[in-house]
């Protein structure tokens, strides 16, 4: 048997998916490092030809002489020497996770047989895959749509239970059934209004102007329950923008350690021990807050520099975040660094909840004096209590952020900001094909707003739309997937 000799160096130079779109490609499947088991996979119509060159059965068969969807014990070769023992899978074509020749390795973890068994398949004549592009593939071949591959992306940035079901099979496959039932319906609206236009006098269209009429309404209602999801899947999928707001020694550090689960946050009497801004992500019940803790913001007189560098740091995170918790010390009453802080909420729009700290002692701020700041909550909270705090302040996200009535990983959820854009587009389109209806005018002349809204609906699902927005999505993705 014929020694395949490694080249000395196997770094691809960069390349664009559209390049080469119908090379076999080979990747790691798995994360980098140490591990139980690796995988390996290949696809392309030379797969089993790349396969056949490094792999032999222990009964001593080829892959491609085994049958598919059946996992096959052998050893992966350089040559006559065995490099490990492995179970291989061959996919074919089109039932496969790409709609082409597939062939899945699996094989020991270690770091270092990964990476030859890899570097064999790429001799053999695989090349490296791009970010992405195994399932870039899938989305080309139409195995799935460009919804459905944002869907799996979130799934793979998934770091809690809600993003995990906004990800999962059942929630892709309503959204995807939703989609098609719009363009279905538009698409049959628009056959009857293109009847209509090619033969006037035949009366061939399949619906009266009143069924027409309602059709449209149908689909405008369909729509509008899919823009009102957003906000929900959004605030799962992306996480909302939110930041701790409060004057020096408020409890902000206190409540930023309590919501991340560690002592992120450095917490003492010092007034001004916050110099800088801390981030980190919270999975708080079904939201993801991308959180903030900020330095105490106070009249600027501070002696400090680099307090007065925090502050500013602070001022404009306020301006920029989306919920604001504002916290205030509810043993002291309210002084004029408080009423700066107020003010500056009160004027930033965001969505803000005010949580009275320190519950656990005296009270001596009165909550009637924060009404007409625009507050949505006020939580009397303490971080001694942890549960009761978090219980509180979750409970308040979801019902400011998220719709209770969504059944997340059921009912179809939009969560991108190009889906929200794509169906404004279409409800804009539907809404002058209604008006005009509505006023009087006939069928054809709302055909052409009724292509339009098909054409926001293909972009969607991914039937129309433009190469620089499918590569920016799957660039998002991890080698291997």
């Amino acid at each position: 048997m014929r020694r395949l000799k490694l080249p000395r160096r196997l770094t691809p130079r960069p390349r664009l998916f559209n390049m080469s779109p119908f090379d076999t490609i080979a990747a790691v499947s798995t994360p980098p490092g140490k591990g139980g088991v690796a995988v390996i996979r290949i696809t392309g119509s030379e797969a089993l030809k790349v396969i056949d060159r490094i792999f032999i059965s222990a009964g001593g068969r080829r892959l491609s002489e085994c049958k598919p969807r059946m996992q096959v014990y052998g050893y992966i070769l350089d040559g006559d020497e065995r490099v490990d023992d492995v179970l291989c899978t061959r996919f074919d074509a089109p039932r496969s996770y790409t709609g082409e020749d597939t062939v899945e390795i699996y094989c020991h973890g270690g770091i270092l047989v990964t990476k030859t068994v890899l570097e064999l398949a790429l001799v053999a004549g695989a090349r490296p895959a791009e970010a992405g592009e195994f399932t870039r593939r899938a989305f080309i071949g139409g195995r799935l749509s460009l919804t459905e591959a944002e869907a799996i992306s979130d799934l793979l940035e998934a770091t809690g239970r809600e993003q995990l079901r906004l990800g999962a099979t059942d929630a892709r496959c309503a959204l995807s059934k939703r989609i098609s039932s719009l363009r279905s319906t538009l698409t049959a609206l628009i056959s009857s209004s293109l009847a209509r236009i090619d033969y006037p006098d035949e009366d061939l269209g399949d619906f009266t102007d009143g069924e027409m009429l309602e059709g449209i309404f149908a689909l405008l209602s369909s729509v509008d329950s899919l823009l009102a999801t957003y906000r929900t899947g959004r605030a799962i999928s992306e996480g909302i923008k939110a930041a701790l707001v409060g004057k020096p020694n408020a409890g902000k550090s206190s409540i930023y350690n309590l919501l991340v689960g560690e002592d992120a946050a450095i917490v003492t009497d010092i007034p001004g021990t916050t110099r800088d801004l801390l981030e980190s992500r919270v999975e708080l019940g079904r939201v993801t807050l991308r959180l903030f803790d900020t330095a105490g913001i106070r009249e600027e007189n501070s002696a400090d520099a680099v307090e007065r560098i925090g502050i500013a740091k602070s001022r404009e995170k306020i301006e920029k975040c989306e919920l604001l918790f504002a916290i205030f010390d509810s043993s002291r009453p309210l002084d004029e660094d408080d009423r700066i802080i107020l003010d500056r909420i009160k004027s930033s729009g965001a969505t803000a909840v005010a949580l009275l700290n320190k519950r656990d002692l005296e009270a001596e701020l009165d909550p009637s004096l924060l009404s007409g700041y625009g507050f949505a909550e006020v939580l009397s909270v303490s971080a001694t209590e942890r549960e009761r705090t978090l219980g509180l302040i979750s409970e308040a996200v979801s019902r400011l952020f998220t719709d209770g009535t969504i059944r997340v990983g059921v009912d179809p959820v939009i969560s991108s900001a190009r889906q929200y854009a794509s169906l404004l587009k279409a409800r804009e389109s539907l809404s002058y094909a209604q008006e005009s209806l509505s006023a009087g005018f006939p069928q054809d002349a709302v055909s052409t707003d009724l292509e339009r809204a098909l054409g926001a609906i293909s972009e969607l699902d991914g039937r129309a739309v433009s190469e620089e927005v499918v590569t920016d999505i799957f660039s998002k993705f991890c080698v291997g997937k």
